[in-house]
């Protein structure tokens, strides 16, 4: 029978996905190597969560065939190696892009709105002083900036389009005719960060993305302007960001992830009133992770049993393995 290895925890339902299908499977949540390696050595698939999957851990995988990401980011595994080693890569590309789309508006509506300050002077008595708390915003008719227009990227247009702003789109790799499509409007990249009052990152992160922004690009953005990162950390230049954050360059930022995760406790980020933070789980939404659970675990099941049910779109290295 063969044996899939589930590296951190997933919603049920992805279980039963194994055991409709016949398929062995347990969970590992020990993630050191030495660990690794000696669980990892007779398994047919793994599904990956966060934890690192080294080149030298999958050196001792030889039935390997697949590694399914229980997610769309897939930094925590060498995908090169894999190619290399005919070892398929599978992704939930259909599963997290409404949960993170609504953390995204999220994000916009608490830090245009400053919602945690009127509650503040609300719980303290302070009816009355309204007036004090600093300028707050509307969506409307405002310059969103998306940056990475694959699913999320579009969910998270479909939104900020029903607060009726206006939505731009940098993606090199998207044509013109589908950005137009979606209601949206192609912008090159410098133009995006001069006109945004909003900014949301839908990128990979690779050689071209690292430092994506930096702080000549948080120099060019106004200094009403959010930018939000739920995509991957390193995207935005953390030393950059806290610099524009300190100096009001730009309004504030809401992140999602981290360049280090998690951060290092005396982060300087956390003494910043003009962010907000959370720990990388813009798409934990129950739905969300019984989603990803199921769609993850189909997978490695539909690969390993030659199932037509198989999205080939989720096999990101399926041109390489040829199918």
């Amino acid at each position: 029978m063969m044996k899939i290895a589930v590296l951190g925890e997933i919603h049920q339902d992805g279980w039963r996905v194994f055991e409709n299908n016949k398929l062995e499977s347990f969970e590992l949540i020990n993630f050191e190597e030495s660990n690794l390696k000696s669980e990892l050595r007779e398994v047919d698939a793994i599904l990956l969560r966060t934890a690192k999957l080294s080149n030298d851990v999958i050196s001792y995988c030889k039935k390997l065939k697949i590694v399914s990401r229980h997610g769309v980011g897939y930094d925590n595994v060498d995908i090169d190696y894999l190619n290399e080693n005919n070892i398929a890569l599978g992704i939930t590309s259909t599963s997290n892009a409404v949960s993170v789309a609504e953390h995204v508006l999220t994000s916009f509506l608490y830090l245009s709105k400053n919602i945690h300050l009127s509650d503040k002077l609300t719980r303290e008595g302070r009816f009355n002083d309204k007036s004090s708390l600093p300028n707050f915003f509307e969506l409307y008719q405002k310059n969103i900036v998306i940056f990475g227009f694959g699913r999320i990227g579009r969910a998270v247009a479909k939104r900020c389009l029903g607060f009726e702003a206006n939505v731009y789109v940098y993606d090199p790799f998207v044509s013109k005719n589908d950005v137009e499509e979606n209601n949206c409007k192609v912008i090159d990249k410098t133009s995006g960060l001069q006109i945004a009052d909003y900014i949301s990152i839908h990128l990979p992160l690779n050689n071209n993305t690292k430092n994506f922004i930096n702080e000549q690009e948080l120099s060019m953005m106004k200094e009403t302007a959010i930018v939000v990162n739920t995509a991957r950390g390193g995207i935005i230049n953390e030393t950059s960001l806290v610099n524009a954050l300190q100096n009001k360059t730009i309004l504030g930022a809401g992140l999602d992830v981290f360049e280090k995760e998690p951060p290092d406790e005396n982060h300087p980020l956390f003494n910043l009133d003009n962010v907000i933070l959370s720990p990388h789980n813009a798409a934990l939404t129950i739905e969300c992770r019984k989603r990803m659970a199921i769609e993850s675990a189909e997978n490695i099941a539909f690969f390993l049993l030659n199932n037509k049910k198989l999205n080939l779109n989720n096999i990101v290295n399926r041109e390489k393995l040829g199918i």
